[in-house]
């Protein structure tokens, strides 16, 4: 699995004669002018680089009319993916933006968020109207614009990263450390709850799978939501290391032994799992880990919480067990409040 990471940096610090852009530069006159006039101004952008440069991401907020759009946009505050460009448009990585994007999109209080963008570009149009951009209208120079709003769809891909709790059930699932800051990147333990660490680092896909064996998984469901439970360090107290991260939700739930053949059990879990080709092939056949569990990652807890305070809190009792635990709406809405949850990320 390679560790690439995403970085916000100064425009300054990119080349903008790098081969990746040479499209963007064809398709925009005055591209080069316009990215050298973000240099000077000591303005940043997302990009994600291995050997060289995959992916580039511009977010500015606007708060204006524009009147070359039909329909017109009417002077409102929105955030405007400015320039957006991946290379090999795999829904890994557009996935791994469109997280950032709309993560930004709730945290910062935007009602709306729209990008411009030319019809030639399929996967990246496809990859926008998943998450819930739909066709606004079209600029004087062909572009089209895709607007996303905080309407509520109720499709777990369109309303992402925002989560629907009513009538779902709601459960704890546990994870080994050694795995997971692997599959949970932006849930990475931090010492205290001020120091704001800007991880970007994104070593898989929004779209988590898991397998475990514990007793009553069979119960989840899709759109069931997930409360990721990291359990303690080797040698340390449970009461202090073993932390709630992070809310998921389902997807889909298959059994292993409804594949009829390896090839297509290492298919299904695809690029979402930790898991190599060797752990997988060991866990088809040992049937050890039999229930698997595709979900997505829609939040990281701003504050973790320690199982001292899930305790105290009554959100779990000494007696539970904390590999698999079902929760109540009571429950769940105080780890939302516990892990200081933006309330804008609940659609109730």
């Amino acid at each position: 699995m390679s560790n690439d990471v995403i970085e916000y940096v100064e425009f300054s610090r990119i080349d903008v004669n790098d081969s990746f852009f040479s499209s963007l530069a064809s398709d925009y006159d005055g591209f080069n002018q316009w990215f050298e006039k973000k240099s000077l101004q000591g303005e940043k952008a997302y990009i994600l680089k291995e050997k060289h440069l995959m992916g580039f991401l511009y977010l500015k907020e606007e708060n204006e009319a524009d009147y070359t759009i039909t329909p017109r946009f009417e002077k409102k505050r929105r955030l405007k993916i400015g320039t957006f460009k991946i290379d090999a448009h795999g829904t890994v990585l557009g996935q791994r933006f469109m997280g950032l994007i709309l993560k930004q999109m709730i945290e910062d209080g935007y009602d709306e968020c729209y990008v411009t963008i030319f019809e030639k570009q399929q996967p990246l149009i496809q990859l926008f109207e998943r998450f819930g951009f739909h066709l606004w209208g079209s600029k004087t120079n062909g572009e089209l614009i895709y607007v996303k709003t905080l309407e509520i769809s109720n499709n777990i891909y369109k309303d992402f990263p925002r989560i629907q709790t009513k009538g779902k059930s709601k459960f704890l699932l546990s994870i080994y450390p050694k795995y997971h800051t692997k599959l949970f990147p932006y849930s990475r333990l931090q010492t205290e709850k001020d120091h704001k660490v800007e991880d970007l680092s994104f070593t898989n896909t929004i779209q988590k799978v898991y397998l475990a064996g514990m007793v009553g998984m069979e119960s989840i469901s899709p759109g069931d939501l997930i409360v990721i439970y990291r359990t303690a360090e080797n040698n340390r107290s449970a009461k202090w290391s073993s932390v709630a991260t992070s809310v998921c939700t389902v997807l889909e739930t298959r059994n292993i032994r409804e594949f009829d053949t390896l090839e297509e059990f290492i298919k299904y879990c695809g690029k979402g799992t930790i898991f190599n080709q060797g752990e997988l092939s060991y866990f088809w056949n040992q049937k050890k880990y039999p229930h698997i569990i595709k979900m997505l990652y829609n939040i990281s807890l701003p504050k973790r919480i320690v199982r001292n305070d899930l305790l105290e809190n009554k959100v779990m009792s000494q007696d539970d067990y904390a590999g698999f635990l079902s929760l109540t709406d009571a429950q769940f809405k105080k780890i939302i409040e516990l892990g200081e949850v933006n309330e804008s990320f609940i659609i109730n």
